[in-house]
């Protein structure tokens, strides 16, 4: 068993993939093994997280997920744990393998009972698994906002339950009902869906178990990369080895978004910074940050440059965006350049000839940004962030960042899409967006790959926040702009 954390790289199977593997997995071992295998796992995990319980409640499904829970109850009074389970369903309509371990728990002096217990130490969420496509309904839906609604842990089997296993979107309702601890287990495969939109909050501490099953030829839906390696820098180097970058943005009035791109891409390694503001009136130093070079944003040539556009740019970035889109050599757009970019289909023709042209470009939008440029609803983005996020990169050439809970990034190509796992609520703060635009922008003039330079800016854009103290002050954009690791 293993706790998936940031560090972790592993590949992500949709349920598609997962269901064909399960198959296989099942096929080459004894009737009822991979159940009894699941159960255990649960168990084990269940007496680490409360192993003082009196009461166990264990809610068990109409299906295998239920089937897991029944097994687990079992293992659990083998164990001299006291498991009372409800069941969901009709015992005439249990899969085979569930009915055993139905009827394994009940030679175990398992309790069943047909409300849920009024105190426990923990609830299991065996109720529904991967194959659920609609919300849960009636008393499944009861069980699981008492569960969530407690302040006792509670333990997921395989996925949440009303969780989508490939996109991570969960019912309103349930989301909104999660106040407890949260874990879950997942076996055979990684999904998607736990590691970005609700996914993230509904499983909280995710475990995975293969149940022995082995290594997977299937090809990956998305992956998880881990923690980026570490790029040394040679002794025989200087300012001009890691590129320059110019921030083009700071229209009046928002000047400040603009310098916290430069000031992150500066702290990030670039070998020069330039900031050329939009706003005539500007002042041509920033006394705080002197490394930063202040500029008039149309008197820069680009030609040799890693562009980072749209920071605070307003309206006033559209007059420069054909040039900026034409002559950047590497190019990373965001805020109110995508949504002028939006709002012009012939800044989108340009954006895409771009692509075919092979030249690196990052957009790095959020959801709303993102359905801009899709021409759809910000709820149609985060119904499916990955597919949303492959329709972005493929439309326009370009890798796409669709920034969120488990950002998403995408390339054109066709490679799985990375889901990042660091980060947290303390980046909802104004300014955050700008600082990971410069810290691409100094990765991609360093020379990184376009994908794995944007991968890893992400990572370490949200690994300084997971890493902030919780008794120092509160994270602003500043600190950690001048946070960003070289």
């Amino acid at each position: 068993m293993q706790s998936i954390t940031p560090a972790t790289a592993a590949d992500l199977f949709d349920i598609a993939a997962t269901r064909r593997i399960e198959q296989a997995a099942a096929a080459a071992l004894p009737a009822h093994a991979l159940m009894q295998r699941a159960g255990l796992a649960v168990a084990r995990l269940a007496m680490a997280i409360a192993p003082h319980a009196r009461t166990i409640w264990v809610a068990c499904g109409p299906g295998n997920n239920g089937g897991d829970g029944f097994e687990a109850a079992a293992q659990l009074r083998h164990r001299g744990f006291f498991p009372v389970v409800t069941f969901a369903g009709d015992e005439s309509r249990l899969p085979p393998d569930a009915k055993t371990s139905l009827q394994r728990a009940r030679d175990a002096g398992v309790t069943f009972a047909e409300t849920p217990p009024t105190t426990f130490e923990l609830a299991i969420d065996a109720l529904l698994g991967i194959g659920s496509t609609r919300p849960p309904e009636g008393t499944m839906a009861e069980w699981l906002q008492l569960m969530h609604g407690s302040t006792q842990p509670v333990l997921s089997v395989d996925v949440p339950s009303g969780l989508n296993a490939d996109t991570g979107v969960l019912p309103k309702d349930a989301a909104s009902a999660i106040t407890s601890a949260r874990h879950c287990i997942t076996f055979l495969t990684l999904k998607p869906g736990l590691f970005t939109a609700q996914g993230r909050d509904a499983a909280g501490t995710t475990w995975f178990d293969d149940l022995g099953c082995g290594h997977i030829t299937d090809r990956p839906a998305a992956r998880l990369t881990g923690t980026p390696k570490a790029q040394p820098r040679a002794h025989a180097s200087h300012k001009g080895s890691y590129g320059d970058v110019a921030v083009i943005g700071g229209a009046s009035g928002m000047a400040g978004a603009a310098l916290l791109a430069g000031s992150a891409a500066l702290h990030a390694g670039a070998g020069r910074v330039f900031v050329g503001l939009l706003d005539p009136d500007a002042a041509v130093v920033d006394t705080s940050q002197t490394e930063l070079m202040l500029r008039d944003a149309r008197s820069l040539d680009l030609s040799g440059m890693t562009v980072v556009c749209g920071c605070g740019g307003g309206e006033a970035v559209h007059e420069l965006l054909p040039r900026v889109v034409t002559t950047a050599a590497a190019l990373v757009l965001d805020a109110d350049a995508l949504n002028a970019i939006a709002a012009d289909s012939a800044l989108q023709a340009q954006l895409a000839s771009r692509g075919k042209d092979g030249l690196p470009t990052v957009i790095t939008p959020h959801p709303l940004e993102a359905a801009r440029l899709l021409g759809c609803t910000a709820a149609d983005i985060q119904a499916d962030r990955l597919a949303s996020a492959r329709q972005l990169a493929s439309r326009f050439g370009v890798v796409a960042v669709l920034k969120g809970s488990g950002t998403v990034i995408s390339d054109a190509d066709g490679t799985p899409p990375v889901i990042n796992l660091t980060g947290n609520a303390r980046l909802a703060t104004a300014g955050t967006g700008d600082v990971l635009a410069g810290m691409i922008g100094a990765a991609l003039a360093a020379g990184r790959p376009v994908l794995e330079a944007a991968s890893e800016a992400v990572w370490q854009h949200g690994h300084i926040a997971d890493t902030w103290p919780a008794d120092a002050t509160p994270l602003t954009a500043g600190t950690l702009a001048r946070r960003a690791p070289v």
